[in-house]
């Protein structure tokens, strides 16, 4: 049964930092790509970050490149968000994402990952 488990968000004043992580199950996790998506109230779902199986190739929305770090364990079958100097405009539900399909190229075509988390809360307070 593939589960994916978020946890980590909170609110935080601009300028803070949130680490959020994510529990996969139900996969061979170090074989497949997985990703980190958020969506804001009246907004598209929005691409934030991506990595590779091996976690040797990572890709970041533009909004987020220099502040946010996504990594995996895949001794844990856990990846992780760092995201640092947050902003209000980072408000949102931040969803992690499994791509069972791919392993090496990820990207931030959410249409290309199959499975959801239910989400976790960012709010960032100016």
């Amino acid at each position: 049964q593939v589960q994916l488990v978020e946890s980590g968000g909170g609110s935080v004043q601009a300028g803070g930092s949130l680490r959020l992580s994510c529990a996969a199950s139900g996969y061979s996790f170090s074989s497949i790509c997985m990703g980190w998506f958020r969506q804001a109230p009246g907004k598209e779902r929005e691409g934030v970050a991506s990595i590779s199986s091996g976690g040797g190739r990572t890709y970041y929305g533009d909004s987020v490149k220099g502040r946010f770090t996504v990594s995996r364990d895949n001794s844990k079958n856990t990846v992780f968000l760092q995201m640092n100097s947050l902003k209000p405009e980072d408000t949102g539900m931040y969803y992690c994402a499994a791509a069972p399909r791919h392993w090496l190229i990820c990207g931030l075509d959410w249409t290309e990952f199959d499975d959801w988390g239910r989400g976790t809360q960012v709010t960032v307070s100016s």
